[in-house]
């Protein structure tokens, strides 16, 4: 019999100092079987990062046709291409081709990602943000996740306060174009 997908909730208080953007959000969050929880809690890290009105989760690893988070205007038009983990050049050019802005976050060590876009057709390659976290806390954080978590996300000046059920953890966004 086949796993299916495993529900999490997160009650988060948003601050986002660097944007203006400060929000009590309630999202559930479904984990694919194949999905790790560093993919997962950086799924919802990038969610509150590009935090704004019509962002939303796509219908995740099924999904191969959207990114993991997107975002729409009003009237429907794709308006932001939210990557997470290590997408292949071919997304990244799709992304930047059908929306405004195209954005990745990862997990992983960022010169390992970028890396395999090298010499490949991407387009608006030098507008495409890579951006990560310091080494070890996306990891970290992950250690005290729970079905239902309670998320406080405090980001100035590019860095990140993070209370995750009662823990705290810290880390400074760094960022890189694709091209």
């Amino acid at each position: 019999m086949a796993i299916g997908v495993t529900m999490y909730t997160f009650d988060i208080q948003l601050a986002d100092v660097d944007r203006g953007v400060y929000e009590d959000l309630s999202i559930r969050v479904a984990r694919h079987p194949s999905e790790t929880d560093a993919f997962m809690l950086t799924r919802v890290l990038a969610y509150c990062l590009e935090y704004e009105e019509g962002i939303a989760f796509s219908e995740g690893v099924s999904a191969t046709d959207e990114p993991a988070v997107l975002v729409r205007d009003l009237t429907g038009a794709l308006v932001a291409w939210i990557e997470v983990g290590a997408p292949d050049a071919a997304r990244l050019h799709t992304g930047s081709m059908q929306a405004e802005r195209t954005r990745v976050y990862t997990h992983r060590d960022p010169g390992k990602v970028a890396a395999p876009w090298a010499g490949k057709r991407i387009h608006r390659g030098d507008a495409i943000l890579l951006n990560s976290f310091d080494p070890g806390f996306v990891d970290a954080a992950t250690g005290v996740l729970a079905r239902r978590n309670t998320m406080t996300v405090s980001i100035t000046e590019r860095r990140i306060y993070l209370d995750l059920n009662a823990t705290s953890f810290e880390t400074d966004i760094h960022t890189q174009t694709a091209a």
